[in-house]
């Protein structure tokens, strides 16, 4: 047998040292990667993508806070009604039809509509109907009777009237109207039937 020379390494030669890693510093040995695979490092993605990334999630996160905040407030505040309505539901009913029938003012006839159901192209069209009416018989007026509230349950009322249509050749035409009437800081029109 042959000595190995003093002061020099013994144990077989072609085994690599071995790694110092997490587990060493507890005491347990790091196995040495297999041949031919680099040893085990921490993923870490740059640093900036990383900021990046959070930085867009904080922003998506207090944009969907503003978006929510600005629908609560257009839901709180869309029924909201803006001036003063009529004193009594047949007052509404009387303004709204003199509105349409005399004055043709759709402009007035949406400021005594409640905002749910104010919609602009209605009641021009309502307007320009009348219009047409009066243009093609001969001085029509229109008159009505004194509107009636049929129904009355706290801030809702029902209203019927019969408006009557009568020309200067002495032609009349009567329609039955149904008003629903909401109060909300006074009353207001919200559907005619």
């Amino acid at each position: 047998m042959t000595q190995p020379p003093a002061g020099g390494p013994t144990g077989p030669t072609d085994l690599p040292p071995a790694q110092a890693g997490p587990d060493a510093a507890q005491g347990q040995p790091v196995p040495p990667p297999p041949p031919g695979y680099p040893p085990y490092q921490t993923p870490t993605g740059p640093p900036g993508k990383r900021g990046a990334l959070l930085a867009s999630i904080a922003l998506a996160v207090v944009l969907l806070f503003c978006a929510g905040g600005g629908v609560a407030a257009f839901m709180a505040l869309r029924n909201t009604e803006s001036g003063e309505g009529a004193p009594e539901p047949s007052v509404a009913v009387d303004d709204f039809l003199t509105a349409i029938y005399q004055e043709r003012d759709a402009a007035k006839a949406a400021r005594l509509v409640c905002t749910a159901a104010r919609d602009q192209d209605k009641i021009r069209a309502k307007v320009a109907e009348v219009e047409e009416y009066a243009s093609t018989h001969q001085n029509p007026r229109f008159r009505w009777d004194t509107p009636k509230v049929d129904n009355e349950t706290g801030d809702r009322a029902t209203v019927t009237t019969t408006v009557t249509v009568t020309t200067a050749d002495e032609k009349i035409a009567d329609q039955n109207l149904r008003f629903t009437v909401i109060r909300k800081s006074g009353w207001w029109v919200c559907e005619v039937a």
